[in-house]
């Protein structure tokens, strides 16, 4: 069932990852991706749609689209223990970045409610594969922080990934594309510099050229 727009206002922005010793929950780590990803979507406009991206085969337009695809994969396969084969459809004649933030909430909503519930361990199906829960949060966040940096070069907000939640997911970068099996998800890593930041690190990991 499709929300309304409105209820991508409904909840607070999630926090910063706490300065702790103990690693943050995957629940955790995904809450702070998806506030990310919704501050890097807050200033596009319908005049920026058609803008190109760091992604070369999607204009901003598509880009959001498929974002939000993905995000509905991440709520399907945490919520209901199954990811369909097929991507979730959007509405093509809706706003994209609503649509986005719907889809974001859902998923935020269900990484605080499996916050408050440590130790539940789940499991996703996708086809005749099962795979941990925890592994479908990491692979939600990686894919709202690293398309959200896609979205605010193309805005040219130029939002750059917060070191902690960069840290954090560089290790979920190197489970989901090593070096031997990441295409055709993942391009090439590129050299990000001795003096690269965290973020600067994390997108050059994926293909992504750090801007100079």
């Amino acid at each position: 069932m499709r929300e309304s727009a409105g209820a991508s206002m409904s909840l607070p922005p999630s926090t910063p990852l706490p300065s702790s010793p103990s690693p943050p929950s995957s629940a955790g780590i995904l809450e702070c991706s998806i506030g990310f990803l919704l501050t890097a979507v807050q200033p596009v406009t319908r005049r920026m749609l058609t803008r190109p991206t760091p992604c070369a085969e999607w204009d901003l337009h598509m880009l959001l689209l498929h974002i939000g695809d993905s995000l509905a994969a991440v709520h399907e396969g945490l919520a209901a223990g199954r990811i369909g084969l097929r991507p979730v459809a959007v509405e093509p004649a809706g706003d994209p970045v609503s649509a986005l933030r719907v889809q974001a909430v859902r998923v935020l909503r269900h990484a605080r409610a499996s916050a408050a519930c440590p130790g539940r361990g789940t499991r996703a199906a996708i086809g005749d594969l099962r795979i941990p829960g925890e592994l479908v949060a990491g692979a939600g966040a990686l894919e709202a922080v690293v398309h959200g940096w896609d979205v605010a070069q193309a805005t040219g907000a130029r939002q750059p990934v917060p070191p902690g939640l960069a840290v954090h997911l560089l290790t979920v970068a190197r489970t989901l594309a090593p070096p031997d099996g990441r295409c055709p998800l993942f391009r090439e890593p590129v050299e990000a510099g001795p003096h690269a930041s965290p973020g600067e690190r994390l997108v050059a990991f994926l293909g992504r050229r750090p801007p100079p």
